[in-house]
């Protein structure tokens, strides 16, 4: 029989000796697919990358003791794609979902890089802001922000990195023993390198979603980001902050991490816009300090299986990826099946 051209239960021009009206064919299905006329359901399911905003990296001390802060910590990351998740932990289930449910989407800003104040009191590195996937029926999926890098300061004054998706590394600091880095949130990312004391002007690189950020005693980098396939393409995402050695800033890791800023004044480099990398540390030397990058935006990646969703808002990228569709929420939003 000849199913009738556009109609709704037969694709166009297609002659079959089907028995029962309205039935497709695995062939019919195959060349209905082909030019797009196959009637495809809203998917019923959904894997997930949910990626926080990396801190900010920390503030020199305008003095000529050549103090300098720790890079930022890397916001942490969560999946449900690939073998493992942030922080070393297994990946998370696939998310099955409701018809009509709308789960909101929220993407997380990068913190602010320390600034100096005077000669002494600096500022660590503020943290990144959460990112999140809510809705009805679904246990909240929320990725911590990464952690402020440590101050470069004297006066005894405390130069640790602060806490967060992945830590903020340890400042240099005249405390004795080294300033600590900053502890990352199980399963989302690793804790920042330690900063040196008086003896060890070197401070410590801030922790990524794969790594340790590096401590003074070691080269001071940044903890690298993990590479994530959820797009169809590998990507790496949240890598710690620089940190620095005396006259130099170290690279920032994988995945978005700052550099930390070189010479006398200079500031940090700023963690890379939506994928959660860490901020670089202040530049100092002789008697100047810069500012600490920032800290760079979140991501949240949805991956719709065999199907779209039925509608978003904040006007997501949409791809393709075989039957798969994928939603880049590079601001905050919403998502229906």
């Amino acid at each position: 029989m000849s199913r009738a051209n556009g109609s709704i239960i037969g694709p166009k021009n297609v002659t079959t000796s089907s028995a029962a009206s309205g039935v497709f064919s695995l062939s019919e299905q195959q060349i209905s697919l082909g030019a797009g006329e196959f009637p495809i359901g809203v998917a019923a399911s959904f894997d997930f990358l949910v990626v926080a905003g990396g801190g900010g990296g920390g503030a020199g001390e305008a003095v000529a003791a050549r103090r300098r802060g720790g890079g930022g910590g890397a916001g942490g990351l969560r999946t449900s794609y690939g073998s493992t998740s942030g922080g070393g932990g297994s990946a998370e289930g696939t998310v099955n979902v409701t018809a009509g449910v709308t789960y909101t989407v929220t993407v997380g800003a990068g913190g602010a890089g320390g600034f100096t104040t005077g000669s002494a009191g600096d500022r660590n590195g503020i943290n990144g802001s959460d990112s999140s996937i809510s809705g009805t029926g679904l246990t909240t999926i929320t990725a911590t922000g990464g952690g402020g890098g440590g101050r470069g300061t004297g006066n005894d004054i405390n130069a640790a990195g602060n806490s967060g998706g992945s830590g903020g590394g340890g400042g240099t600091t005249s405390d004795t023993p080294d300033s600590d880095g900053g502890a990352g949130t199980a399963n989302q990312g690793f804790a920042g390198g330690d900063g040196g004391n008086t003896g060890d002007n070197n401070s410590g690189g801030g922790g990524g979603a794969a790594e340790v950020g590096a401590s003074n005693t070691v080269d001071s980098t940044g903890g690298d980001g993990l590479a994530v396939s959820i797009t169809g393409s590998s990507v790496y995402y949240a890598g710690g902050g620089g940190g620095g050695r005396t006259s130099a800033g170290a690279d920032g890791g994988l995945g978005g991490g700052g550099d930390g800023g070189d010479g006398d004044g200079d500031n940090g480099v700023a963690g890379t816009a939506n994928t959660g990398g860490g901020g670089g540390c202040a530049g100092y030397e002789q008697g100047s300090a810069g500012v600490g990058g920032d800290g760079g935006s979140g991501v949240v990646i949805i991956r719709a299986i065999a199907g779209p969703a039925a509608g978003t808002t904040g006007s997501p990228t949409v791809a393709s990826d075989g039957s798969d569709f994928v939603y880049t929420f590079t601001g905050s939003g919403s998502i229906t099946f």
